[in-house]
């Protein structure tokens, strides 16, 4: 799943949820369950680190988004906008992990890089993993559905 839903999500568990230690918890849980739809990717085990402007793209998106709903709604309650940065934060954590296993050669990650993995939908290189709008049609009934809840609050 690319990163602007993972995002969105985070931030709207954050935004929802009391305690830090839970949207830390959950956050991480949701990341899985997130992963387990049917969703394609920008990146796979071929991809080379000059393809990381599409990371950064992603990156900024999801931000700018979450950024855009908390001002529209004139959110400033600090609590709220700490746990809304700890969803965001702990929903990525896991592609963190991905990403210092493959490119910082970390190789302790291993295990969670592998229950990672296996938690996708399709295997890499699948037709089904490629990035095109049908195989992202999750990614955006998520990232909707939860800027729609951080909309609401």
């Amino acid at each position: 799943m690319v990163l602007t839903p993972h995002i969105l999500s985070g931030a709207a568990l954050g935004a929802n949820v009391q305690s830090p230690w839970a949207v830390a918890v959950f956050s991480i849980i949701l990341h899985f369950l997130l992963d387990t739809l049917p969703h394609g990717d920008y990146l796979n085990k071929k991809s080379r680190l000059g393809e990381f402007w599409k990371v950064a793209v992603d990156l900024t998106l999801g931000f700018a988004l979450v950024a855009g709903a908390l001002t529209f709604k004139g959110i400033t309650d600090e609590n709220m906008l700490r746990n809304v940065a700890l969803g965001i934060l702990f929903s990525l954590l896991p592609d963190g992990t991905t990403f210092l296993y493959i490119w910082m050669k970390m190789k302790s990650l291993s295990p969670i890089k592998k229950f990672h993995e296996k938690l996708h939908y399709h295997p890499d290189f699948s037709p089904k993993r490629q990035f095109r709008f049908k195989n992202n049609l999750w990614d955006i009934l998520i990232s909707f559905t939860s800027l729609l809840i951080l909309l609401l609050i």
